[in-house]
């Protein structure tokens, strides 16, 4: 086998690994076709390996660092996301950074989303179990706008460190910010409602037109009967709030026409649209100061909240014999012009013994409104005993309560107190219940043994007039028109013949005497001409008329002195004259 010649262009293997010289720097001897041997080096470490050390070394200290300064991880649930994204939305607290959104997921019923949040170290005072979250958007309500600041930078969910020893990690995030926060001073206080009305979170709460606090919350009473409200005040007006205190609805308008004339009450614009609750002591006497989470009873306005405390409500059952359009559930009942009470339910029943129907009407009083001398005054009437009714209503149970007060009624009822109807607007047609005494007015039939009891009632003055109105038409309806039609049309043709043959009497009249009444008209105008010629002052009759009436006065002058002389002197009338011979 022949070897094949190796290219010239091409070096040889031991040249391509070349030689190197020796230190003497001369080559060393080496036979051809023996392979080159280098000899292998003690490994030193080249300075570029040092960066990415020095890098690696860094990057631990950071690693380590950050899991030094992190804080534990909590868990908020909302609604919904809206706003949030994970890596860039903040967590803070008086906007300071505290924590950052990682991750945001759907929660498996999908009815809200849970939202991973890692807090820093010096936040894991946040954990507390009472703490709140919730997220800040930009938000506009009743109570005015906020958040216009994450128009921006974006929404961020904000904190309320809480104060409970126990931790969590798990939130229910508030969809709201909340009204008032744990930093904020003052008072809240429990206020006691019918309705809201057009209150709302955040509405305001005025002392004699300051505003001095908001609405915390609300809630429904269990029972679903009212309303609960929490409102907080703040300081240092909470010290206005005391036992004597009253609250009472300042929304809208208190519009007011009486003998007065017209008065309009309002605390400011923003109520009028808004809503909102005042407050105020009567005549100033605020009392002690009323301790946190004290209930009150919020009114329905001024004037209620500022009334005399009324003390138990009595409930009575009135039944009327007419129509009740115009009353309404609320109407007022009064005594006299006071008010007393109110209409509570109005309804409609079958009497079967009557075979009528009756509407029931139930009111609610207030028997200490009339005053505590007016209602012993009723207690001690005949057959009620004052120390008797005393004794029941100060006793506990009830059936002594419900006795004491059919006591009361049959003691007004005795003394002819009544119910009645009454036109309280003639615009409106509204009706009100007024209770009066009618002396007059029969016994009542129906006893008190029913609970509520029930009170007497008279038709009003109206419903009589009605009566009347109603007995006189139908005697009208009894007299015979038709007949007294005849009648009265024969008596106008009658007329008409008298008149056509009294119009030919007054014709031949003219025609006939005119003539000679003429005549005599003439002569008579003759002779009052005479008499008056002869009447005249020229005439000699008119002197002797003149003589003539002076002689008889002189005659009547005489006589006069003959009448004195003889009273003074009756004997002259036998004797004559004392002066005369005889």
């Amino acid at each position: 086998m022949s070897e094949e010649p190796t290219s010239p262009a091409e070096p040889a293997d031991d040249d391509r690994r070349g030689h190197e010289p020796d230190r003497g720097g001369h080559e060393p001897d080496r036979r051809i076709g023996e392979p080159l041997v280098n000899r292998r080096r003690r490994f030193l470490p080249s300075m570029i390996w040092l960066i990415p050390l020095i890098a690696a070394i860094i990057g631990v200290s950071i690693v380590a660092r950050i899991l030094a300064e992190r804080g534990p991880t909590i868990t908020i649930t909302f609604l919904t996301a809206e706003g949030l994204e994970a890596g860039r939305t903040k967590l803070r607290y008086k906007d300071v950074e505290i924590g950052t959104v990682r991750s945001i997921n759907l929660s498996l019923d999908r009815s809200h989303v849970r939202v991973r949040v890692q807090l820093q170290k010096e936040a894991a005072s946040f954990t507390a179990a009472d703490t709140r979250f919730w997220v800040v958007r930009p938000r506009a309500d009743f109570s005015g706008v906020s958040g216009l600041g994450t128009l921006l930078s974006g929404a961020y969910i904000g904190a309320e460190a809480g104060v409970e020893q126990r931790t969590a990690s798990e939130f229910i995030g508030l969809e709201v910010p909340p009204t008032v926060t744990r930093d904020t001073t003052g008072r809240q206080f429990t206020l006691h409602a019918t309705d809201i009305g057009s209150l709302d979170i955040g509405a305001p709460v005025y002392y004699r037109r300051v505003k001095v606090g908001q609405v915390a919350a609300y809630s429904l009473d269990p029972d679903g009967r009212g309303v609960t409200l929490r409102v907080f005040v703040n300081a240092p007006y909470d010290r206005f709030v005391g036992a004597n205190t009253r609250f009472w609805h300042a929304s809208g308008l208190d519009v007011q026409l009486d003998a007065g004339g017209f008065r309009l009450r309002t605390q400011s614009i923003a109520t009028v649209v808004l809503g909102g609750i005042a407050f105020q002591a009567p005549e100033d006497t605020i009392g002690p100061p009323a301790p946190e989470n004290t209930s009150f009873m919020l009114a329905a306005d001024q004037s209620e909240a500022m009334a005399a405390p009324d003390g138990p409500a009595e409930s009575m059952l009135m039944y009327f014999n007419q129509s009740l359009r115009g009353l309404s559930p609320g109407a007022p009942v009064d005594f006299r012009g006071v008010v007393i009470g109110e209409v509570k339910s109005i309804g409609i029943e079958f009497d079967p013994h009557e075979r009528e129907f009756r509407m029931p009407v139930v009111v609610q009083v207030y028997p200490d409104r009339l005053g505590r001398q007016a209602r012993d005054a009723m207690l001690s009437s005949p057959g009620t005993s004052e120390a008797g009714a005393v004794s029941a209503v100060d006793q506990a149970t009830a059936d002594a309560q419900r006795e004491a007060r059919r006591r009361r009624l049959l003691a007004m009822i005795s003394r002819g107190m009544r119910a009645q109807l009454r036109q309280g607007n003639l615009l409106t047609g509204q009706l009100y219940i007024a209770l009066d005494f009618f002396p007059n007015a029969r016994a009542p039939e129906t006893g008190l043994s029913v609970d509520p009891p029930e009170m007497p009632t008279v038709p009003n003055s109206l419903d009589e007039l009605q009566a009347q109105v109603g007995e006189i038409a139908r005697k009208i309806n009894l007299v015979p028109f038709e007949e007294i039609g005849r009648d009265v049309r024969r008596t106008l043709a009658a007329m008409e013949q008298t008149m056509k043959s009294a119009e030919g009497t007054v014709r031949a009249l003219n025609n006939d005497i005119s003539p000679e009444i003429a005549a005599a008209m003439k002569d008579v105008r003759e002779t009052l001409t005479t008499v008056q010629r002869t009447l005249s002052g020229t005439q000699p009759l008119q002197d002797d008329l003149r003589q003539t009436l002076r002689e008889v006065s002189r005659a009547a002058g005489s006589l006069r002195v003959l009448t004195d002389y003889l009273e003074r002197h009756p004997e002259s009338l036998l004797r004559g004259k004392p002066g005369d011979p005889p």
